[in-house]
């Protein structure tokens, strides 16, 4: 559906709260087509991302390990984009 949404099952260190929220933003982003909600929806548009976190979080406790870690290193891993998200 987004190829923008990284694999985080089998990465070492797991996949941390923070990598998970952000799964699920983009998540939310790509069907609701929305980047930012209207004032109006933005609370049912942060419940939405909190609740497919968690359900993500839970799905990623109760899989099996993978034999080989993902090939891709999730956006938050890269120093590149937490250089760019500290310069905000």
């Amino acid at each position: 559906m987004c190829r923008n949404i990284t694999e985080l099952r089998g990465l070492a260190p797991p996949a941390t709260g923070e990598e998970i929220e952000a799964a699920a933003r983009q998540y939310v982003r790509k069907v609701s087509g929305l980047r930012k909600p209207p004032a109006a929806a933005e609370e049912r548009y942060e419940s939405a991302i909190a609740e497919i976190a968690h359900i993500t979080a839970h799905l990623l406790a109760e899989l099996p390990a993978r034999r080989q870690p993902p090939t891709t290193v999730p956006p938050l891993r890269r120093p590149e984009v937490r250089a760019r998200i500290a310069a905000r």
